[in-house]
C-alpha cells in the first residue's frame, strides 16, 4: 500500500477530485495548506504599503491505494493539477505498513 499526498493550487481541487473519481478512488483528505517552493511567495501592494507574502496557500490531499492503483492516481494527480506554471505543486509518495478500519476492524486492503 502506498500513501499519495500531494500539494497543489486551491483553484485546482475539483479538477483533481474528479479526476480520481473517475479512476475510482473514493476517499481522499484535504487540508488547507501554505508554503512556498521555487517561486518564494511574492510582493503584494496593501493601501499603498508594499509587503510580502512569503507563504502561499495551497490544498493538500491524502490518500491510501494499493500498489496497483499508483500509476493511475499520480496520472490523476498531475492531469487535474497541472497548470504548465511555477508553483502548480508536488506530488509525496510513502508505503503504508498497515490500514485500519476502526467501525469494523478490518485490516489493509480490505480498510480502503
Amino acid at each position: 500500500m502506498k500513501k499519495v499526498e500531494a500539494v497543489f493550487k486551491p483553484f485546482k481541487l475539483d479538477d483533481v477530485k474528479d479526476a480520481l473519481n473517475k479512476i475510482g478512488i473514493k476517499g481522499i483528505t484535504v487540508s488547507e495548506v501554505k508554503g512556498y517552493g521555487r517561486q518564494k511567495g511574492h510582493t503584494e501592494l496593501y493601501r499603498g504599503a508594499e509587503y510580502v507574502v512569503d507563504f502561499l496557500p495551497k490544498v493538500k490531499i491524502e490518500v491510501v491505494i494499493t500498489d496497483d492503483q499508483l500509476p493511475a492516481v499520480i496520472e490523476a494527480v498531475m492531469t487535474g493539477a497541472k497548470t504548465g506554471r511555477i508553483g502548480d505543486g508536488k506530488i509525496f509518495i510513502s508505503p503504508v505498513e498497515q490500514v485500519i478500519r476502526i467501525r469494523t476492524g478490518e485490516k489493509d486492503e480490505e480498510a480502503l
